[in-house]
């Protein structure tokens, strides 16, 4: 009952029981076999293929019928012509791949052992594992460090000469061997299908090298460094043995030509630099530069709710785990993938997974965190100026429900219910605005000031005036289908309350944010005129919030998405004049199945955080807790998708802390007494609280 611990009495079966390391740029899965270690290995700039130009050539001509279409009430139609017209040509952006694995194979006829242990130190980012074969206690560490930029194995034991094994790096897609080497017939479990080269440089490492699928992929290399005390280490093939050490440390460095241009001369020296220092520095100097972090803010709950503190522990280790000042961002599976084709690619889905993966990033106090997000968005940005020029001849930045490595802007997919959606950029610059609000850096909106404008007036040309509202056409309702009254069923529409929302989020924002910077864009006025023509959060006949202009029956009323409450949040417009028709409108949701997967139920926790319904909240956080979390912790979309583990941290945060800094304003039954320490308030204060008895007993508000 340790809420820093996560631990098991056996070696992972699968990959949803291995454990996570990572320092923004490396991440590794590590299974902890007695006879075959596994570390899956990603590196988060190893994606298929380059840039590619995919806009559709069509859609300048055809969206003026798209239009008619939908104004007519023929939306069949439309939707025949989005697919042919609007989707991306190929439709399919790039997607995440692995990097390689390293088997570790030790030099034993079986696996059988006694007092094993396997854990996951959350409060010192380290994986452990420790077992007992034969009379000598083995112990085996694992740490992704970011000062050094490696990861690190450290292999020891209770007797001297004990440490004996063999490595082997390998990329492929075939199922994993982690039996005995002696006991397998295929020998070689490295599986090196997708490798062009790999070989042993020196007598002590071993370097893969290879490139993705598809014209303009990245070079990349993984190279491993084998240090032995005592014992010897002998180069074959491949393969570096290790005999009777003992203890020994094996380094894992890894890049693509996106960040290093000279490859091999990046990976020597990330090794030889820290192969210097020797482990017992690098585990000094991880620890410190993680701690530096973690520590910044903590959570006590009475000790029935430890497991509740872990989630939010273990939703701070991912955070800084897997994105670093100078990493890509955080995708649908963080930087942790095992697949050569993972599902949904493993990209950025951002009509709302990839923004839920940053939603705790400010309260927290991890600004630097939040940056790799920013970068993306930049370089988004002259790739959504073209898409929004080539495809609907319009000003500005767009960028639709997903994106990738690339920043690519073009539709992806052609789905209906998803696909036809322009506003990923607009959410994904109201982030530049949280990011401020918490820091008060103004170099930062200044630099990011332009693309929110851009996001901004895309919109100004792409919206019609209807009914004396300004409206989208096309557009949808994140990702749901509604039913015409003659049965038609359909997902395209003209105006959706979503759209009002993040529109009316971001108009407000760049406002605010040309107050502060008074730059006189001269799109500035046009801005200001459009907000006026918003429409207001409208309820329907039965007091709900509606999800689309018209009042449309819902195909599928516990769909997943809740986008017609991105007022309540992650936006503000919803206020509490509207609270009661948002209950309502969460209550049918869930009455017909709503949260049925891992990230929908964060989303949930949130908006009945906002609320001040606590009990509720609470409620969905046990939901989550008990069916949407896999063995290792992460959360299950089906399958492993990592938004939700932010998503609950998030939700945790909103009930004990306000958005406009209101003190418990959710607390559940279960959370009569607790403090935490170090949250960060808007404006850059941080504040320290303690509550018994459900009242605040004591509170620190100090700026860092």
């Amino acid at each position: 009952m340790n809420s820093n611990i996560l631990s098991f009495a056996k070696p992972a079966s699968d990959w949803n029981e291995a454990l996570p390391v990572g320092n923004g740029r490396l991440g590794a899965m590590v299974f902890g076999g007695v006879a075959t270690e596994l570390l899956q290995l990603n590196e988060d700039s190893i994606w298929y293929g380059g840039p590619k130009d995919r806009v559709n050539p069509s859609a300048k001509e055809k969206l003026p019928l798209i239009r008619k279409a939908i104004d007519e009430g023929r939306i069949s139609d439309a939707q025949d012509l989005c697919a042919l017209a609007l989707s991306g040509i190929p439709d399919t952006q790039s997607h995440y791949e692995p990097l390689c694995n390293l088997y570790i194979l030790f030099d034993y006829d079986n696996d059988e052992v006694t007092d094993y242990s396997r854990e996951l130190d959350i409060a010192n980012s380290e994986v452990r594992i420790s077992y007992n074969k034969e009379g000598v206690n083995y112990r085996r560490s694992v740490i992704a460090s970011y000062p050094d930029k490696v990861i690190a194995v450290k292999l020891g034991s209770d007797k001297d000469g004990k440490i004996s094994f063999r490595t082997q790096l390998a990329r492929g897609n075939i199922t994993w061997d982690t039996r005995s080497f002696r006991g397998q017939v295929y020998r070689n479990p490295g599986y090196n299908n997708c490798v062009d080269a790999i070989c042993n440089p020196t007598g002590d490492t071993t370097i893969l090298t290879g490139r993705c699928g598809g014209t303009g992929s990245l070079e990349f290399a993984c190279e491993i460094k084998v240090i032995a005390k005592g014992g010897s280490i002998e180069s074959l093939g491949n393969t570096l043995v290790v005999k009777n050490a003992d203890e020994a440390l094996i380094l894992i460095a890894a890049s693509s030509e996106f960040y290093e241009k000279d490859l091999k001369g990046y990976l020597n020296k990330t090794l030889s630099d820290a192969s210097d220092k020797g482990a017992n520095k690098i585990w000094a100097d991880h620890i410190t530069d993680y701690r530096t972090l973690y520590d910044r803010t903590s959570l006590t709950l009475p000790s029935s709710e430890w497991d509740v503190v872990r989630m939010f522990n273990f939703g701070k280790y991912l955070t800084i785990s897997g994105s670093r000042e100078g990493s890509q961002p955080l995708n649908l599976q963080g930087i942790w993938n095992k697949d050569f084709d993972p599902a949904w690619g493993s990209k950025y889905t951002i009509n709302i997974n990839a923004e839920m993966n940053y939603w705790p990033c400010e309260t927290l106090d991890l600004p630097e965190c939040h940056l790799p997000l920013f970068d993306l968005l930049e370089r988004m940005k002259p790739r959504g100026e073209e898409v929004a020029q080539k495809m609907y001849g319009m000003r500005g930045f767009v960028a639709h429900h997903n994106t990738d490595f690339w920043g690519d802007c073009a539709p992806q997919d052609t789905c209906l219910s998803s696909t036809y959606w322009v506003l990923g950029a607009a959410w994904l610059c109201l982030h530049v605005w949280e990011h401020y609000k918490y820091t008060g850096d103004i170099e930062f909106l200044k630099e990011h000031f332009d693309a929110m404008v851009k996001a901004a007036i895309f919109i100004v040309d792409y919206s019609i005036i209807d009914n004396g509202y300004l409206v989208l056409s096309p557009t949808i309702s994140p990702e749901n289908e509604y039913e015409l009254p003659n049965g038609e069923k359909g997902c395209i529409c003209k105006g959706a309350s979503m759209d009002d929302q993040i529109i009316r989020e971001l108009f407000e924002c760049v406002l605010s944010a040309e107050e502060i910077l008074k730059t006189n864009a001269p799109e500035i006025e046009e801005i200001r005129k459009s907000i006026e023509l918003i429409k207001p959060v409208t309820t329907g006949r039965d007091s709900r919030i509606l999800e689309w202009h018209e009042e449309y029956k819902e195909t599928d009323p516990g769909h997943r998405h809740i986008s017609h409450l991105f007022g309540l949040f992650p936006g503000t417009s919803i206020k509490k004049d509207l609270f009661e028709a948002a209950s309502k409108t969460l209550e049918y949701r869930l009455a017909n199945g709503g949260g049925h997967t891992g990230w929908s139920r964060a989303w949930i926790i949130n908006l009945y955080a906002a609320m001040g319904m606590g009990d509720e909240a609470y409620k969905h956080v046990r939901l989550l807790m008990e069916k949407s979390l896999l063995p290792n912790l992460f959360d299950n979309h089906p399958p492993f998708q990592i938004d939700g583990n932010f998503g609950l941290v998030s939700g945790i945060v909103r009930m004990i802390l306000g958005r406009d800094g209101e003190e418990l304003p959710a607390l559940p039954k279960e959370w009569k007494d607790g403090s935490v320490t170090g949250f960060k308030l808007e404006g850059g204060a941080k504040i320290d609280l303690v509550w018994e008895d459900y009242k605040v007993v004591s509170k620190r508000i100090y700026h860092p």
